[in-house]
């Protein structure tokens, strides 16, 4: 063998790029898509901020918001974040079965979170007061709306993905696939805590 064929074999082994952990890319992705979506809820926090006492001579959050309606609904979510805890640990030991009944219990906390919110909107348009009605409605609409579309989704992609854990079992593809879904769970829970302070708790102290 020549010595430029040595060289050039040696060029090429350098040249190659470095192992990186099989998933690796996924995760830095999602973690990238997590970050862009904390840039549109703090856009739709800023605008709630901005709008959130223009009433247009209409009723505001005093005459509005049902606390204890949302109290109840704040902790349909909270629960759903405890469940599908329980159901990454069961994944953890290998327990499929657990897993997906605790993912089951998680869907039915979330629809439960959702069917509430649709109550609450649908009682505010039939009250006349729809997110046409002053910039405070249209604002509260829309940062809540987004939020609840965001669970909607996250609804979506559960029973996916105990679709494909039931046909393929805990393949490594389905755990970060699992794993990636607790990180927006549990992303969501943290912004509706924030919007129940901000929007809801805040605006009945107004």
């Amino acid at each position: 063998m020549s010595a430029a064929t040595e060289y050039d074999r040696d060029l090429f082994h350098l040249e190659e790029e470095p192992h990186h952990p099989e998933g690796s890319s996924t995760m830095l992705g999602f973690w990238m898509y997590l970050m862009s979506d904390c840039l549109i809820f703090a856009m739709l926090f800023a605008t709630y901020g901005v709008l959130g006492t223009s009433y247009a001579g209409g009723p505001g959050p005093r005459e509005l918001f049902d606390l204890p309606l949302v109290a109840l609904n704040t902790s349909m979510l909270l629960f759903s974040s405890i469940t599908y805890g329980f159901a990454m640990l069961a994944m953890t030991d290998g327990k499929r079965g657990a897993m997906q009944g605790w993912l089951a219990i998680t869907g039915l906390f979330g629809a439960a979170f959702l069917g509430i919110e649709m109550y609450e909107f649908s009682h505010l348009i039939h009250e006349g007061a729809g997110p046409q009605r002053s910039a405070f409605l249209s604002s509260f609409f829309t940062l809540v709306g987004t939020h609840g579309l965001h669970v909607t989704f996250g609804l979506i992609w559960l029973v996916v993905l105990m679709v494909q854990v039931q046909a393929k079992g805990l393949i490594p593809a389905n755990r970060r696939r699992l794993m990636c879904l607790s990180l927006f769970w549990h992303f969501l829970d943290v912004i509706w805590i924030g919007v129940f302070t901000f929007v809801y708790l805040l605006g009945m102290l107004r």
